[in-house]
């Protein structure tokens, strides 16, 4: 999947050189987060690139640990926070930025929007196929032997402690039908998305609804993210995989645990549907969904 992605992000940062804009000394800079398996070099560089060449603001790729590997291997937690301490460190950041976010890059991203202390405000959050409200199977391994063994650990157990603190994506699987073990032993997603009822933190529910503009882009053939919809928090009921709650149907929606449904009502929620296959997202679908989220105009 990295290598298609590579290649599909290079057809496109061609394509972006020939309609790209001079950067803007007051535009708003953005930061992104890559995916599971990836690094901030090659392909997503690409990427980075054609959305400063297309938004005329100046953009990098935020680099946790040593990418590739981490990105399997450290705790979301910790990814979190060492995402915190580096955006504190950027000065071009102080006034303010924006989010881009690819996959699993964006439990990363909401828990430096979350977490993080005395950060300067994000203003705009772009998330492609983000698993939001957890996915309900283990992800496939593509890259490599190290990626591998992560998913047969996860197979043994995935609400283990060693697991926990060891695999990534651990955090933020969620087994319908599971609840029990996943609200008492899962060490991330459940705090992030303020789901245990003794637990909520109003501060963590501030910061999230601080967001000018939250967009949410699922991809129409995702068979990476199961199921696809929790690109949008949309997820299964608790007690199995036969009904697929829509986002407005979830508690979290409801009871509005995160902000979401007060970012929603006053209309600054943008619930995107594109076709293609995890992050394959055209230029075209680039230029209209996420590039305005980066220009220093407001929307």
């Amino acid at each position: 999947m990295a290598s298609i992605l590579r290649r599909h992000v290079l057809l496109l940062t061609v394509a972006a050189v020939i309609f790209s804009i001079v950067p803007d000394s007051d535009s708003i800079p953005f930061i992104l987060f890559h995916g599971i398996g990836d690094k901030c070099s090659g392909g997503v560089s690409n990427f980075t690139q054609l959305l400063s060449n297309l938004s005329g603001s100046p953009g990098s790729c935020l680099e946790i640990g040593n990418g590739e590997t981490d990105s399997w291997f450290m705790p979301l937690t910790h990814q979190a926070s060492l995402a915190c301490e580096k955006v504190k460190m950027m000065t071009e950041l102080s006034q303010g930025y924006n989010i881009v976010a690819q996959s699993q890059g964006n439990l990363v991203a909401r828990g430096l929007i979350e977490f993080c202390d005395d950060a300067p405000p994000v203003i705009n959050y772009v998330s492609l196929g983000g698993p939001h409200a957890g996915i309900a199977a283990i992800p496939k391994c593509s890259s490599g032997p190290f990626c591998a063994i992560a998913e047969a650990l996860m197979k043994l157990e995935i609400y283990n402690d060693f697991v926990q603190d060891h695999i990534a994506p651990s955090g933020y699987v969620k087994i319908p039908g599971e609840m029990t073990k996943y609200l008492e032993h899962s060490k991330y997603l459940p705090k992030l998305n303020n789901e245990r009822p003794d637990q909520r933190n109003s501060t963590f529910k501030d910061r999230f609804m601080s967001l000018h503009n939250l967009v949410l882009v699922m991809f129409q053939n995702d068979t990476t993210l199961i199921p696809k919809e929790t690109s949008w928090f949309g997820y299964y009921t608790d007690d199995g995989f036969d009904s697929l709650l829509s986002t407005q149907q979830t508690k979290l929606y409801i009871e509005d645990w995160i902000g979401l449904k007060a970012l929603d009502d006053v209309g600054q929620v943008k619930f995107v549907s594109v076709s293609g296959d995890h992050l394959m997202i055209s230029y075209k679908d680039v230029v209209k969904y996420v590039v305005p989220y980066l220009m220093h105009t407001s929307l």
